[in-house]
């Protein structure tokens, strides 16, 4: 078991994930400099109830670790930073301290091993293609892995218009090969409600 401050957002991240976020909240300020210092992670949950700032919300048990790669603070009190998607994780107990930051005790969820992409999943290798000649790194960190089952799921569950609960879903899937195929259909669907 590990203690990690957690972050509940209004956004699901997964492994390899590029998250960029805007602080200015005093506990995530003191978060993010103590993650920076030590080089340590922080979790990032699905809110389930409640929002971003304000009083702690009520958080989804699986989230992601993420990691601070970049930052940047051009104005006082603001502080930019990139973090990427590290290891899914299951909240096991939490505490809140008084400036509302949420500690929770987690522990790593184990990772099916990554399959190849199949043959039938060529929909879905297609549309990403597509969204990374128009976007690139602006949206997804190096290496592009488009032959990796997991990486090509995570990219296009990120980018999808999707219900944060379905995206929350296909994260906390261990299998990559099923977030494909459920991703697939998904892809066909909008194909053949488009006409295309």
């Amino acid at each position: 078991m590990t203690k990690v401050p957690l972050f509940p957002l209004g956004t699901v991240l997964f492994p390899g994930g590029l998250l960029p976020l805007r602080l200015f909240e005093q506990r995530y300020f003191e978060m993010a400099k103590a993650c920076l210092r030590d080089e340590s992670p922080f979790g990032v949950c699905l809110i389930r109830e409640g929002s971003e700032v304000g009083t702690p919300a009520t958080h989804e048990p699986v989230g992601c670790l993420a990691r601070i790669t970049q930052w940047d603070m051009q104005q006082l009190g603001l502080l930019q930073i990139v973090a990427q998607g590290g290891e899914r994780f299951r909240v096991a107990s939490e505490a809140v301290r008084k400036d509302g930051l949420i500690l929770g005790e987690i522990e790593l969820l184990p990772e099916s091993a990554d399959t190849p992409v199949e043959e039938h999943h060529g929909a879905c290798v297609r549309l990403l293609e597509r969204i990374l000649a128009e976007h690139g790194e602006r949206l997804f960190a190096k290496p592009f892995c488009m032959d990796s089952s997991a990486w090509v799921g995570a990219r296009l569950a990120e980018v999808l218009p999707l219900p944060a609960a379905m995206r929350q879903k296909l994260m906390e899937l261990d299998d990559p090969l099923q977030r494909l195929d459920i991703l697939q259909r998904l892809v066909a669907q909008s194909g053949a409600a488009r006409g295309t």
